[in-house]
């Protein structure tokens, strides 16, 4: 009998080892979703997932904001700069049209036949043009001595081999002495890159010019102060909740004459004054002296393109307060008083008004004049970006109090510093919680292994306490602090905790939004473009993908009763799960970080009777190699893909995870 036994030990040793040799033993991950109350679990917030936009990396004037012309108003501190001048051309102010854009070019003839008086801009890196495409050309201006006179408009090619450098060109005649808005389409003949608009003056008469414009017709919705068609459809193409704007640090300033003031930014474009952009003098290894701001992409347009793409607009306004990072010292022209924090405030209120007051209230009548008389039903507003110690709650508990009182039913998002964790962090969350704060803004730029351990951040979040909006986000890889595929693998894995969370996760944007290939000054970015094209990352792809599939209710979803979050003995596996109320699917995403195949098997727990699951679509995002991204030239190398699964008839499905890659499954039940 001891002989038989051992026999069959051995025989069952033998075969347990040729199982394992041919991978059968392979880890098996058995997860349980809960879905017997599937509308029971927290709700997903509409405002879940979104975009933040602040003006880094040329994200407004040379990207989003479609004007093509540098220092248009002549207003840079040096009133040339972007300009180039020929013959007799003289920077003026007396008698401007604009009072808050002041300068303006006189042009008058040299006085010989072949001689030319007039300038050239150079665009932001360059101006470029498709073939057959049409341009909208503008000016102010007037006749000096009220006679007709002329410029000639070119767009020009200096790199052209062929007999003309003008790829386009026009006439325009300025038949008054007064001020008046002149335009012209101009249709490129050609495609041109890197030229740039030139304007020579026609025959013996001066004129003065101002605001000189040139936007593609072409323009998102077709508005003439527009915005750039194909990085607008981007972000309607990621489904945004919400979108937080204008910043940031720029909401800042590096001092607080410069911080960004919405009042400036409304009204006719004309007459919005230039703003020195926080950005632009901050780092000297990619310093760029030309980085300013027109306001020509402001708060109307913001509210209007929020309304646009079907996502709650959230502005962020100072709190009186320029930027801590960059001002060691605290003084008059860092930080406001408490005495002085009047019109910071009252900034706020109005705001809310110019969004939501009636046409018979002073902003609310300008929003009307400007072209929208409905309001724009404004729920969210935050005061103060990165700001730290007690300079910030003193401050922020006013701005609470004033909005409180005039406006009870919109929300106060208040921050916790720059730091996930740390002294900052740990002051700044109970303060928030003791001035009633509704919502708190956490940012986290960390490395791979942070993303990997912090699965599980928010399960103990105090669930009574203020809600939680992860606003600026992105993971920057060790030594690899640029766009690419592991990075992304990551966010998403992260992702997974903020939405089994969703009863105390309510807004999540990654940042920053925009770069410019020529002009960037942070990286890891969602959408990189250069004047014509635009690229989305596989960042921008986990975005979508989380939007697209955000679901309405969170379902339990579990392994060995643990969430699945990354933790030491789940190989790397993060998941989680939601119901939509929409179709009746179950939607699970699933993220293999490890680097090899996994096999993972789902009970569908709860199930009523008679009922299975019969179906699934699986989405998937995967890269060959961690370094690969999405370019200019090669924008498809790396996107989602969807195939149907197998049929299933089942209570139970069995999957296979291939290494570093991102699934969205979409089961139905029947």
């Amino acid at each position: 009998a001891m002989i038989a036994r051992n026999k069959t030990i051995l025989a069952t040793a033998v075969a347990a080892l040729a199982m394992v040799s041919q991978g059968v033993l392979a880890q098996s991950h058995e997860a349980v979703l809960d879905v017997s109350k599937p509308t029971k679990g927290a709700p997903i917030q509409s405002t879940m997932y979104g975009i933040f936009f602040e003006d880094i990396n040329y994200g407004a004037d040379g990207g989003l904001y479609a004007d093509m012309i540098k220092n248009r108003s002549f207003e840079f501190p040096q009133s040339l700069m972007g300009w180039q001048t020929f013959g007799n051309v003289e920077v003026r102010t007396e008698g401007a049209p604009f009072e808050r854009n002041p300068h303006y070019v006189r042009l008058t003839q040299i006085g010989h036949r072949d001689k030319r008086t007039g300038l050239q801009n150079e665009g932001f890196f360059g101006i470029d043009a498709d073939k057959d495409k049409e341009y909208r050309f503008s000016v102010w201006a007037r006749s000096v001595d009220g006679g007709d006179a002329k410029i000639r408009v070119e767009m020009a090619d200096l790199s052209s081999m062929r007999e003309t450098q003008a790829i386009a060109g026009a006439d325009v005649v300025i038949g008054s002495k007064e001020w008046k808005k002149y335009t012209v389409v101009l249709k490129a003949k050609e495609a041109m890159r890197k030229g740039v608009l030139r304007i020579f003056l026609r025959g013996n008469n001066a004129v003065d010019l101002e605001h000189i414009s040139l936007f593609p017709t072409d323009t998102w919705k077709g508005r003439e102060n527009g915005l750039r068609k194909d990085l607008c459809q981007a972000l309607a193409d990621a489904h945004p909740g919400i979108f937080r704007f204008p910043g940031g640090c720029i909401v800042e300033g590096t001092d607080l004459a410069t911080r960004y003031q919405w009042k400036n930014s409304v009204g006719p474009v004309e007459n919005r004054p230039l703003n020195e952009n926080r950005w632009h003098y901050t780092f000297e290894h990619r310093y760029f002296p030309d980085y300013y701001q027109s306001y020509g992409l402001g708060f109307y347009e913001f509210f209007e393109l929020s309304e646009d793409i079907g996502a709650e607009p959230l502005p962020v306004l100072s709190v009186g307060l320029a930027c801590q990072f960059q001002n060691k010292d605290v003084n008059a022209h860092v930080a406001a008083t408490k005495e002085a924090l009047a019109p910071y405030i009252q900034d706020a209120l109005d705001l809310i008004e110019f969004a939501n007051g009636g046409t018979d209230t002073k902003w609310g009548k300008l929003r009307a004049d400007m072209g929208h008389a409905k309001p724009f039903n404004m729920k969210f507003i935050a005061i103060g970006n990165e700001q730290w110690d007690a300079l910030y709650p003193e401050r922020l508990k006013f701005f609470i109090e004033a909005i409180r009182k005039a406006h009870p039913e919109i929300k106060i998002v208040g921050s916790s510093g720059p730091d996930s964790e740390g002294a900052k962090f740990d002051y700044l969350w109970p303060e928030m919680k003791k001035l009633g704060a509704d919502i708190v803004d956490e940012h986290f730029y960390r490395p791979e292994s942070w993303f990997l351990s912090q699965g599980n951040r928010y399960d103990n979040y105090d669930r009574k306490g203020p809600k939680v909006f992860a606003g600026e986000y992105a993971c920057h890889g060790k030594g690899k602090k640029w766009n690419h595929f592991n990075a992304s693998l990551l966010e998403a894995a992260f992702m997974t905790g903020l939405e089994r969370n969703a009863d105390v996760v309510h807004m999540a944007t990654p940042a920053p939004l925009f770069a410019h290939v020529e002009g960037w000054q942070w990286r890891p970015d969602q959408i990189w473009y250069d004047n014509t094209r635009c690229v989305r990352t596989t960042s921008y792809f986990v975005q979508q993908l989380y939007a697209m599939n955000k679901g309405t209710n969170v379902l339990k979803l579990t392994m060995n009763n643990k969430a699945i979050a990354g933790n030491g003995d789940q190989d790397g596996l993060f998941a989680s799960a939601v119901y939509d109320a929409a179709d009746g699917t179950y939607v699970v995403k699933v993220v293999n970080t490890s680097d090899k195949e996994q096999d993972f098997s789902l009970q569908f727990k709860g199930l009523a009777k008679k009922k299975t699951v019969s179906s699934y679509k699986v989405t998937s995002l995967h890269a060959d190699k961690d370094e690969a991204e999405n370019t200019l030239d090669r924008p498809d190398r790396v996107l989602p893909k969807t195939i149907d699964g197998n049929k299933v008839g089942d209570s139970k499905v069995s999957l296979k995870l291939a290494p570093k890659t991102f699934y969205v499954y979409r089961f139905e039940v029947k």
